[in-house]
């Protein structure tokens, strides 16, 4: 019996990596109009969680089916396996420039499947990782045939598509459900260099903190607070959260800000909401989505704080703790959206408003030769010809490229924060 069991075993991981499994395997893609085929190719963002070499780059057309995907060869690529206790959580690295389902199936060469299991990315344009639950899978019934194929859908978007999107998977693995670790071993994500102007930063090693904020007023609350070194970066710990307060020494006045970010990791919090409070107190509750055992990176508009007078934000509060569990927090910090435009000529036009509410139309100030709008690769989106200014309809939230062309014949390229 443990020869017949060591038979059977998926060829894991598939890191596309040469000299791993996944780059030199046989896929097949399907179902997406003419079917460009898998590519292979450097990874083309390792500033997040995915550091390798290589990833798949799967080119989902707008003319294709919201189902479309890409398998591997039937018994051969994965080989053949039966579920059990150490490979029922299927993981997958995804980059992604839209919001939609990611699909992983798993059937036999008669056929046979269970389906596929469905988790949609939460993080545009960055890497992430998503995890897929397959413990209430069966193996096939007999005669069924064995399971040998792992077929992908990277855009499962029964809505449709807007656009081609362009999407990047890497690193799927095959592990046992493991106990989630009770404290980070790595330090937040590291936060990217800004201009002084463009950030107002309340706790992150990466800028200059203002002065003199109470991390711990008395409140009545449980929670106890510490500062913790993780990889030697100073992170905020709070034990047995149930609220907690953090107070200025002076008003913040971030009007000109755009978000406020921040970075948590918990293993066993199942509800956290971080309120801004001005003076009144006005405050306003916005809900963190979890994932235990991992940092999750939050930008939070801060339109979503309405009511609150942004020129006079007092504290920081955090709610949610039932059953008091554990939080480590970093990256504490509004901040602005760079929209530098360099000066061309006298036909240098004004990007505004930018960030820009989904739906309302971004305006140039004067007319331009051409417009054209792209996503973070470069991919065109659309065009304008003759135009002072550009509609966001239809446009998914998040940051894009605007291309100007002016009638003099400079080009002047700037991003557009869709919120």
């Amino acid at each position: 019996m443990l020869l017949a069991s060591a038979a059977f075993a998926q060829k894991e991981p598939i890191t596309f990596e040469a000299g791993g499994q996944g780059g030199t395997w046989t896929w097949n893609v399907f179902e997406n109009d003419t079917n460009p085929a898998l590519e292979i190719i450097d990874n083309p963002d390792k500033s997040g969680i995915n550091t390798s070499l290589k990833v798949a780059k799967f080119t989902a057309l707008k003319t294709g089916q919201p189902w479309a995907g890409c398998e591997s060869l039937q018994g051969v690529d994965l080989g053949t396996f039966q579920w059990n206790d150490t490979n029922r959580t299927v993981k997958i690295m995804v980059w992604k420039p839209v919001i939609s389902d990611v699909g992983i199936k798993f059937d036999t060469e008669t056929g046979w499947s269970q389906g596929e299991k469905k988790v949609a990315n939460t993080k545009i344009n960055q890497w992430e990782e998503l995890t897929f639950d397959f413990t209430d899978f069966t193996n096939p019934p007999e005669g069924n045939g064995t399971l040998g194929r792992i077929v992908i859908f990277p855009d499962f978007d029964l809505d449709g598509r807007d656009q081609d999107n362009v999407i990047y998977f890497d690193n799927i693995s095959f592990n046992a459900s493991a106990a989630v670790p009770v404290a980070p071993t790595a330090a937040a994500p590291a936060p990217p260099a800004r201009a002084a102007g463009d950030v107002i930063s309340v706790f992150s090693g990466a800028y200059a903190d203002v002065a003199g904020t109470d991390f711990n007023p008395g409140w009545g609350q449980s929670t106890l607070v510490s500062t913790v070194e993780i990889e030697g970066n100073p992170t905020l710990k709070y034990a047995g959260f149930n609220y907690q307060g953090t107070q200025f020494a002076t008003p913040l006045n971030v009007t000109e800000m755009d978000f406020l970010h921040l970075d948590m990791w918990t293993a066993d919090a199942t509800a956290v909401n971080i309120f801004c409070i001005s003076t009144g107190p006005v405050e306003k509750a916005y809900a963190l989505a979890i994932t235990p055992g991992q940092w999750v990176s939050y930008d939070i508009p801060l339109t979503a704080f309405a009511g609150v007078n942004l020129a006079d934000v007092i504290q920081f509060k955090f709610d949610g703790g039932d059953g008091k569990p554990t939080l480590y927090l970093d990256n504490l910090y509004f901040y602005k959206v760079a929209t530098s435009i360099p000066t061309l000529d006298a036909n240098t036009l004004r990007v505004y408003p930018n960030p820009v509410q989904q739906g309302l139309p971004v305006r140039l100030g004067g007319e331009a030769r051409q417009i054209d709008l792209l996503d973070l690769t470069g991919k065109a989106i659309s065009s304008e010809n003759n135009a002072s200014m550009l509609d966001t309809r239809g446009l998914r939230p998040g940051v894009y490229l605007l291309r100007i062309h002016h009638h003099g014949g400079q080009v002047q390229t700037t991003k557009l924060l869709v919120k």
